[in-house]
């Protein structure tokens, strides 16, 4: 079968209701922001995040999606994604990262941050930011005409080969829209010119994952939490964005979430 017959392009119509999908997480992301701090229990910042969506008119897309038993995926440290909520208090120097889905309207929207607690070192300050960097290089690259492999190539060649972080291979990027993971993969390594060709109307979610340390990464035996082999940081960032000639059209916001942080680790400057 043609794999673009399983690619479902949307309407100008949906693209808006993806976009308010999509908003609801940056806006429930950027109330996290405010309140992160060393002493934060994740799961009581998971009960906010699902408390926040039912309050706008949404569902935790992430709740129950088979069987996965929280509102949102909070990962501490060397967890790359779906992480448990649990009672462990957040520290001074921890990176987490939140991924929220949202569905709302028939459409979902999924995106991602990685927050530092406090102070961290020079090193996670680092690959935060250029991971955070790399989701961008993709999205500069995800416009019609080109490929997947474009927007592949971008995250790897600036996180891989130019700074020799750990792309993760097992996890990616996918379309998004009415159900949470659709056509196509969205990978975070790979080949300029390879993969299926992007059209006007499609949305997709990329997200790169990175190491600071090797690539390789393990499944905990709860079937979710996904952590790096070494045992070092990894950073997570993620958009949704449809794909347009030209430019792409970011259908999430960070700004609220930058602003929150920013305000937030004034706090910690005096330290």
């Amino acid at each position: 079968m043609n794999v673009e017959t399983m690619i479902y392009y949307k309407t100008e119509e949906q693209i808006e209701t993806m976009r308010h999908s999509a908003l609801l997480v940056s806006g429930t992301l950027a109330e996290v922001a405010k309140i992160l701090k060393p002493g934060l229990k994740t799961i009581d910042i998971d009960r906010l995040i699902g408390s926040i969506i039912k309050d706008h008119g949404g569902i935790p897309s992430f709740l129950n999606f088979h069987g996965y038993p929280f509102n949102s995926c909070i990962s501490v440290n060397d967890v790359v994604v779906h992480g448990f909520p649990n009672k462990e208090e957040l520290k001074e120097g921890d990176i987490v990262s939140i991924d929220i889905g949202v569905f709302k309207n028939g459409y979902h929207g999924d995106h991602a941050y990685t927050f530092m607690i406090g102070k961290p070192s020079d090193e996670i300050v680092k690959l935060v930011k250029i991971t955070k960097e790399s989701l961008y290089k993709g999205i500069e690259k995800a416009v019609a005409g080109n490929r997947i492999g474009d927007v592949a190539f971008a995250i790897q060649e600036h996180t891989e080969k130019k700074n020799g972080y750990g792309v993760v291979r097992e996890l990616v990027g996918h379309g998004l829209g009415k159900s949470m993971h659709e056509d196509p993969q969205v990978p975070n390594y790979g080949k300029r010119g390879s993969g299926t060709v992007m059209k006007e109307g499609l949305v997709i979610a990329i997200e790169p994952m990175i190491n600071m340390g090797k690539k390789e990464v393990y499944t905990e035996d709860d079937g979710w939490t996904v952590r790096t082999k070494d045992g070092k940081p990894s950073v997570h960032f993620e958009h949704d964005v449809c794909i347009r000639k030209g430019k792409a059209d970011v259908l999430s916001n960070y700004s609220e979430i930058e602003k929150a942080e920013k305000e937030n680790q004034a706090l910690f400057s005096d330290y």
